[in-house]
């Protein structure tokens, strides 16, 4: 039923000014749209709808990886946006390069940065 629908993406932000300076200015997105509720963003083709929940009591952003991007070249694309300011995480029990990524049993190639919000994202070479 829904497996030839578009998909959209959500991400929770308090702040939604430093949200879209971060999303367009430093990961590229395209702006579409800005109303009280959500900053509208496009990711290739993919909606992504940054939700404000500064009136959330007590949101805390996910500990876990809510939105990623494939990428052809994950040494390049961690070096760029390394040189945008954007820093890597590291996780304990992970075997992570210099860089930061992390090389899966499938071959697949991963490293995770946070948003201004402390969303986890995630870069992914297959």
């Amino acid at each position: 039923m829904l497996g030839t629908k578009d998909i959209v993406a959500f991400v929770p932000s308090r702040n939604p000014a430093k949200a879209r300076a971060f999303y367009e200015e430093i990961l590229g997105l395209r702006f579409v749209s800005e109303d009280p509720f959500a900053l509208v963003l496009d990711a290739n083709g993919v909606m992504v709808r940054v939700a404000n929940v500064s009136s959330v009591d007590g949101f805390k952003p996910a500990p876990f990886t809510i939105l990623g991007w494939l990428v052809d070249n994950i040494t390049a694309s961690v070096k760029g946006l390394n040189k945008k300011g954007v820093k890597f995480e590291r996780f304990p029990g992970m075997e992570q390069d210099q860089l930061g990524v992390w090389s899966s049993p499938s071959g697949a190639k991963i490293a995770w940065f946070k948003d201004p919000e402390g969303n986890v994202l995630s870069l992914t070479e297959q």
